[in-house]
């Protein structure tokens, strides 16, 4: 699809502005700032914005807030696009590749734009030019705090005579802008909240909405971006609610009509301390190192603050996007603090192996990550890879294991390297060429475990019971079959360990343990040829 990528003078913006509210079509946005990485907290905000964008038909923007040049990190945009792609969150505009009629969508590239629309606030009185040093804000700050005050801005330069500012303009003083607050009685109507109410002005001074070096503050240009690109809802965090009261006064002073509010609730650990995002473990490139799908950290996100009817997601299960697009519901979002329990991510994560293993092309893709993570891991040894039997360990482990990497530990690689390739000499010394079992008893036991069910608990049974008819230690047994299955001397119990590598690869290793004794005669019959 063709993305436009040209400059649209604001005049035509402001048309598209116009068409956009008049036609109704719903525009979201998210706008991270690129001075660190998307967290958990960031992703939840894109998905209910993606999600409400698409169940309305909408488009969902990115739009990057990188006007605090001080801490931006090299290659955090990048990563937050990558992210979000991971996640399934489909772009409609935004920055670089994305395009869109209403670019630039970073806000660094947005100055001329700023400068432009505080003209119309400095000209029409519900702003001002402030003068003030940072000595003289740092006195005020202190003077606060000996007082046990709130520390605010005194609104000084507001009332600054027209004779004074153009002195101090000739002079070169430098200055910054601050928006006049004023006493806001309306109610605040949070899609989420209901009708809340604050009036800023009680506790705060005059905000700064350009900075001394010309890039605005992010109530500004929040406004001016969200009006220019035609947003027609804000859904973002809690913690913005009382801000929001101010960004409603700037668009009444500047004849706007503003978007729809609704504020997400925190999201807090599982013992209910606020989450924070400098904590390591909430990153979403954590998340995706350790092994998560998408749709588990997605469904994660979505178990603590809702969205939806709870009858539709009253039992643990796993939820494509599709199905989260159509059934989001803005009105079923928590207000309450979303409590986030990492063992559901778990068990999400576990229900979505279960969920790609019925299809047969999603549980393809999942064989051939399986085979890549082998190779890697074991890169000289003789390894089993067959697409069947990496299906059958896959079935097992989704109902134990929580991560695909699980497979690969050390205690499991006998799932894949074939016993000839593991510890030879464990095998030289093993019971096949004790004295104690015969080869005759091996052939017994292989041709009674091919009619079998190789079920944990039948296998316990059967092989105690063969063992007591063989008159053979029961000890020596496990050695045997151990060594023959694995070439390992520790590992998971004989049973369950035939259980995982299912009846037709157990047979097979008991065949290849006997080889250099024995071949095959007819099929089922071992001949000796020793």
């Amino acid at each position: 699809m063709l993305k436009l990528r040209f400059k649209v003078p604001q005049s035509i913006r402001q048309h598209f502005v116009h068409r956009r509210f008049y036609s109704k079509e719903v525009r979201v946005r998210f706008a991270p700032s690129p001075t660190g990485y998307l967290h958990l907290g960031g992703l939840r905000t894109a998905l209910y914005n993606y999600l409400y964008a698409r169940n309305k038909k909408g488009k969902f923007l990115l739009r990057i807030e990188d006007t605090d040049q001080t801490r931006l990190i090299a290659g955090a945009t990048e990563s937050i696009i990558e992210d979000l792609q991971w996640a399934g969150i489909e772009i409609d505009e935004g920055p670089g590749q994305f395009g869109g009629l209403y670019g630039p969508y970073r806000q660094s590239e947005r100055t001329q734009i700023y400068m432009e629309n505080v003209q119309t606030l400095l000209k029409n009185g519900s702003a001002y030019r402030c003068f003030c040093t940072e000595k003289r804000l740092e006195l005020l700050r202190k003077d606060a705090a000996r007082t046990r005050q709130v520390p605010k801005y005194d609104n000084k330069c507001r009332y600054l005579e027209k004779e004074k500012i153009h002195e101090l303009l000739d002079k070169g003083i430098p200055y910054c802008v601050r928006f006049k607050l004023t006493d806001y009685e309306e109610a605040l109507h949070d899609l989420i909240y209901g009708d809340v109410y604050h009036n800023v002005s009680n506790s705060e001074g005059d905000p700064i909405i350009i900075k001394t070096d010309q890039f605005p503050t992010y109530h500004f240009a929040n406004v001016v971006d969200d009006h220019l690109m035609a947003i027609t809802h804000v859904l973002r965090g809690v913690e913005w609610q009382i801000s929001t009261v101010k960004h409603l006064l700037m668009y009444k002073a500047f004849g706007w009509e503003p978007p729809n509010f609704g504020h997400l609730p925190l999201l807090v650990n599982a013992d209910g301390t606020k989450l924070s995002k400098r904590q390591d473990d909430i990153g979403i490139r954590h998340f995706r190192d350790r092994g998560y799908f998408p749709m588990a950290v997605l469904n994660y996100v979505i178990s603590a603050g809702g969205g939806f009817r709870h009858q539709q997601f009253a039992k643990p299960t796993i939820h494509n996007m599709k199905e989260l697009v159509e059934k989001f519901d803005i009105v079923s979002v928590n207000s309450h603090p979303s409590r986030l329990n990492p063992d559901v991510l778990n068990e999400f994560n576990r229900l979505e192996i279960r969920k790609l293993l019925q299809n047969d092309l999603t549980a393809d893709v999942l064989i051939k990550q399986i085979q890549k993570l082998i190779r890697e891991t074991y890169p000289e040894e003789d390894l089993d890879l067959n697409s069947s039997h990496i299906k059958n360990v896959l079935q097992w482990s989704s109902q134990r294991l929580t991560f695909l990497q699980d497979l690969i530990s050390p205690q499991l690689s006998f799932l894949w390297i074939k016993p000839s390739s593991l510890h030879s000499n464990e095998l030289k010394k093993g019971a096949v060429h004790n004295s104690e079992l015969h080869l005759d008893q091996l052939i017994a036991l292989h041709n009674m475990l091919k009619s079998a069910d190789f079920s944990k608990e039948n296998l316990k049974k059967l092989l105690k019971d063969f063992a007591k008819q063989e008159n053979v230690k029961f000890s020596l047994l496990m050695k045997v079959l151990r060594t023959s299955l694995s070439g390992l001397k520790d590992g998971p119990g004989v049973a369950e360990m035939m259980n995982i590598l299912g009846k037709q690869v157990t047979l097979q290793r008991l065949e290849d343990s006997v080889q250099e004794k024995s071949t095959w005669n007819e099929p089922g019959q071992l001949k000796d040829t020793a």
